[in-house]
Order: C-alpha cells, then sequence, then structure tokens
C-alpha cells in the first residue's frame, strides 16, 4: 500500500495491523513526516502530493486521507475544491497514471451535506469516470471500542474488484446503552450558543484545533471525583489512546510548546481501529448485509451507498460494522495527569450555559459552579470589607 497525507500514519498503522505492508508515504507537515520517519522506519516519505510522480508498481492499495480542512463544519467551509481539500485531485491523477487494485478515502461525515452533496458527487463523478465501482459508509469509531464518538466516511473504490463485500459484509447494529456507564461524560461547546457536543462515557470527536489554529480539547465531566477535579481535560496522551495509538506515538514532534503540534496531530488522524476492520475485511470479504435502494442525484446523500456508470444505490446499514469490546472514558483517561479545565475557562462555559436556550443536566451545571468556586485564584471581597470607614 501507499499512504498519501498519511499524518501520523492512522490509516497505515491500522492495516499494517491487519497484515498489510506499506511501501511509500506522502506527507507535507514536518512534523508528521517525522512522526511517520520514526514509526514506519525504512518507508520512504515524500514531501509533497503536488511532486510525487507515480505510485511504486508493487502498490495495490492507495490510501488518501485527504485534508479535510474546507469541508468540517470546524472548518472554513470553502468545499471540495478549496485550497486543502482540493489536493484530492492529486489522488485521481496519480491513479489515471496506474490504477492500483484498491483506493480507499476518508474525510469527514459532513462532506455528505456540504454543498447539498456536492463534494461527494465530485468525488463518485470522478471514479465513475475512470470506471470505478465504488462504495461508502459512515462508521462511528466506538465500534472499534475507543471511547470518541468519531462518525467519518469511509470510501472504497476498485476498477476489477466489488467494494460492496468489503463495506457492507458487518454490520452490528448501534451499540446498545448498556455498554455505556454514566461515570463520565465528554463536552465541546459547537455553533456558538445553539449546540453542544455531548458524550456518554466517551469524548466527541477530537479536532485537530479551533480556525485560529488553537488545540481544541474536549472537557470530561467526571460526577464522582472530588472537587475541582470534576472538570477536565485529557492529556496528549489520552487522546493518542482515544485514537487507538499507543501512548507516546507523537512524541516525536513534541516542541516543548504547550500548543505545539501533538494536538493537531492527533485530532486529525484516523482511529486505528477503522483502519484494521477495513484490512481484516479487505484480505477476506463476506458476504454484503444490506438492503439496497435506488438513490436519486441531487438528493441527500445517505449514510452509505454504493455506484458505477449503472446508478446509485442507498445501502441499508448502521455506523457499526462490529462492537468490540468497549474501553470505558475512565479507563482510558489518565485521572492524575488529566488537567482541571481551568477556571476561565469554565466561567465562559457557564456564561454561555445561561444564554444558550439549552437544557442541561442539572447536576453537571451545578459540577461547573463548583468548579468555578473552588478553582477561583482571587475569591471575591465582600463589598466594603478592608476598606476604612
Amino acid at each position: 500500500m501507499a499512504g498519501l497525507f498519511a499524518g501520523i500514519g492512522g490509516i497505515e498503522l491500522g492495516l499494517d495491523r491487519a497484515g498489510h505492508r506499506t511501501e511509500l508515504l506522502c506527507e507535507a507537515w514536518e512534523p508528521a513526516a517525522r512522526v511517520l520517519a520514526e514509526r514506519f522506519p525504512g518507508v520512504p516519505v515524500h514531501p509533497d502530493v503536488r511532486t510525487l510522480r507515480s505510485l511504486p508498481n508493487s502498490v495495490d492499495l492507495l490510501t488518501a486521507g485527504f485534508p479535510c480542512q474546507d469541508l468540517s463544519q470546524a472548518g472554513m467551509g470553502a468545499g471540495i475544491m478549496g485550497n486543502q481539500s482540493g489536493l484530492v485531485g492529486h489522488v485521481f491523477r496519480l491513479i489515471r497514471r496506474r490504477h492500483p487494485t484498491w483506493l480507499l478515502l476518508e474525510n469527514v461525515q459532513f462532506m455528505l451535506q456540504l454543498d447539498r452533496g456536492r463534494a461527494m458527487s465530485f468525488l463518485v463523478d470522478e471514479l465513475t469516470a475512470l470506471r470505478y465501482r465504488w462504495a461508502y459508509r459512515i462508521v462511528d469509531s466506538r465500534f472499534t471500542g475507543v471511547p470518541q464518538r468519531r462518525r467519518r466516511v469511509i470510501l472504497l473504490a476498485s476498477r476489477t474488484e466489488d467494494p460492496r463485500p468489503v463495506l457492507f459484509a458487518d454490520d452490528a447494529g448501534e451499540r446498545p446503552d448498556s455498554d455505556y456507564r454514566d461515570d463520565a461524560f465528554g463536552f465541546y461547546w459547537t455553533e456558538g450558543l445553539k449546540g453542544l457536543g455531548w458524550a456518554r462515557d466517551a469524548v466527541p470527536t477530537l479536532k485537530g484545533g479551533s480556525t485560529v489554529g488553537i488545540p481544541s480539547s474536549p472537557g470530561i465531566w467526571l460526577p464522582a471525583a472530588a472537587p475541582g477535579r470534576k472538570l477536565v481535560m485529557p492529556s496528549i496522551e489520552d487522546t493518542e489512546d482515544l485514537q487507538g495509538f499507543p501512548r507516546g506515538w507523537t512524541e516525536r514532534a513534541d516542541e516543548g510548546r504547550r500548543n505545539g503540534p501533538r494536538w493537531k496531530l492527533t485530532g486529525n488522524a484516523v482511529t486505528v481501529g477503522v483502519a484494521q476492520w477495513l484490512g481484516e475485511r479487505l484480505a477476506a470479504s463476506g458476504q454484503p448485509r444490506s438492503e439496497y435502494f435506488p438513490h436519486q442525484i441531487g438528493s441527500p446523500w445517505p449514510n452509505a451507498a454504493w455506484g458505477d456508470r449503472n446508478g446509485v444505490f442507498g445501502a441499508a446499514v448502521s455506523e457499526y460494522p462490529r462492537h468490540e469490546p468497549y474501553r470505558h472514558l475512565r479507563e482510558v483517561i489518565d485521572e492524575e495527569t488529566a488537567r482541571p479545565i481551568t477556571n476561565r475557562g469554565a466561567r465562559g462555559f457557564h456564561s454561555r450555559t445561561l444564554a444558550a436556550k439549552l437544557r442541561f443536566d442539572p447536576d453537571f451545571i451545578s459540577d461547573v459552579v463548583e468548579h468555578i468556586e473552588v478553582t477561583d485564584p482571587a475569591p471575591s471581597v465582600p463589598a466594603g470589607a478592608g476598606m476604612a470607614s
């Protein structure tokens, strides 16, 4: 396989665990390239997809978790032809030169809605013109057992093989509520005052950062923890674990800065277990367990679909191919090293809860207020106290 836009190698590590071999990596960001050089010794790392002329002859699987900055809700929404996401065009340039057996693309699920589905239409139109049969499916990383609610589009295509027995052979249905505990909750503010990212026994989707480049950590509410420790943030090692990497995977990118690149690298990565599942199914495909229905071009894209020159069809599958043993959030987070949310951060959060027209768990709000009081570095002085009469 060859990995374009490889980041820190989440796809490659997962496929490697399933028995595949990496022949080439391509990554432009130097901190990520340092991680790849350390974690995939002996594998060439090309620095720029725009100057990569061709793929090695031995490659029969090309992967590309192409940049999502122009596609995600957290990004600028420029669309598939934005400066970053438009680099996917080089994927098509390379496969026109030599067609590997398989092409694997990965991106944010918001791609299905962006520009009324035009981003997805662009991809499948290009693949269909090249005579590829394609299939895609939204999957939630929690199916791999990690406590992170991360929904991503996985698209698999081939000119000679059928991707449906790979993507649609497994379907376990949504995880039952009994898989989740009530001792930890992850949260994020989203959409200003209109939405709150919330996850029971998990964190919402890890992000590479905000639109101004600041690391954007989720908060974690631990109702049973001691005062001052009930609202915490995961460490960088925790986030690596939440993505399925060994702890310390991105140490080579550490630049000694609090707002260094490790958070962005981990937040932008592909969950390792997702790629491992795909690698296992590529090695041993099964029988598609899905009902198909015609999809009208121009209507909203379904959560799963496939197509070729004969048409496009939706697929009735869930976002959970399997139910791997679940690791509870408190089993992943190192509560001793998790930093408490700052007093300033808690105050800002609380002020928005007062302004927002949203419903909150009253125990959660009570613990936010308690956290503000416990972590206040300079408690308020009653009016007139200490003043001369």
